[in-house]
């Protein structure tokens, strides 16, 4: 039988290795920014878009002995491509044994340019008036300018989280959301400057990549993400075209043109970061 007088250091120790073990235990639990990761580079975005034909509206006066209110026929519109210097910061979750990750796209604005295509650019969108030729040219394919944000958000589950090789896939959400637009046509802002605006577009990300580990926490990644459903509207309202054929017109305020395109951007990055473990 064991006395209380023995048991006074057996409980004594008990105490001190179960604060040995709360103390160990506290000490190798990770801090939670070192959950985070950062990985910077370039992005190349390539939209790939599809263009409705673009509609006039608001077709009074003068304007509407030479054009009328519907879609111009054969008409379109196009977005350049951009690269630009872009990063992405994640955190990676506990659920599903650290494999599933919140991550987020960093860049700054960039400058993304809108084209006619078809008739818009090659036809006058009022070559007559009243069977009278008016003398405005087409637009040529130069169109307009703007600066781009698009804010992503995307879950990424690590299919393979141990190794130097770890792909992984993602899904989230986007919105394009344009700022600062502005009409740079020589005929549309020959008079004076129209009014462009951009609805914000959402759209839906699917995303792949690969991280390749370079060095203890260092990584070099390949990311592709493509954003689908995102459809920017946009509309050119106050628009004044000069009628140099017309001798009882000056000019003439074509009214407001309204055009949806499908944008649906490609996005491939390149880069190199770290994750905060290494720290």
């Amino acid at each position: 039988m064991i006395s209380m007088k023995m048991m006074k250091p057996m409980i004594a120790g008990t105490v001190a290795v179960a604060a040995l073990a709360g103390t160990a235990g506290t000490a190798s639990a990770e801090p939670w920014w070192k959950r985070f990761y950062f990985r910077a580079g370039v992005a190349r975005v390539a939209p790939l878009e599809q263009s409705r034909e673009l509609e006039l509206a608001d077709v009074d006066g003068a304007a509407s002995l030479a054009v009328m209110n519907g879609p111009i026929a054969g008409s379109g519109g196009a977005i350049n491509s951009a690269t630009i210097v872009a990063g992405s910061l994640g955190y990676r979750l506990k659920a599903l044994g650290g494999r599933l990750s919140l991550e987020t796209v960093l860049g700054l604005p960039f400058t993304v340019k809108f084209s006619a295509t078809g008739t818009l650019a090659n036809e006058s969108i009022a070559p007559t008036a009243l069977g009278i030729p008016t003398g405005v040219e087409a637009l040529g394919p130069e169109l307009g300018e703007a600066k781009a944000v698009p804010p992503i958000l995307t879950a990424v589950y690590q299919i393979i989280n141990t190794g130097a090789v770890r792909p992984y896939v993602g899904a989230g959400v986007s919105v394009l959301i344009a700022t600062e637009a502005k009409i740079t046509n020589p005929i549309l802002s020959e008079v004076s400057q129209p009014d462009f605006t951009i609805d914000p577009a959402p759209g839906f990300v699917a995303q792949a990549g690969v991280d390749a580990r370079l060095w203890k926490s260092v990584y070099a990644r390949i990311d592709v993400k493509f954003i689908a459903g995102m459809l920017a509207r946009a509309e050119v309202r106050n628009a004044q075209v000069r009628t140099p054929a017309l001798p009882l017109f000056d000019t003439v305020e074509v009214g407001t043109a309204k055009m949806s395109m499908w944008v649906n951007p490609l996005i491939v990055q390149a880069g190199v970061g770290f994750d905060f473990t290494m720290f």
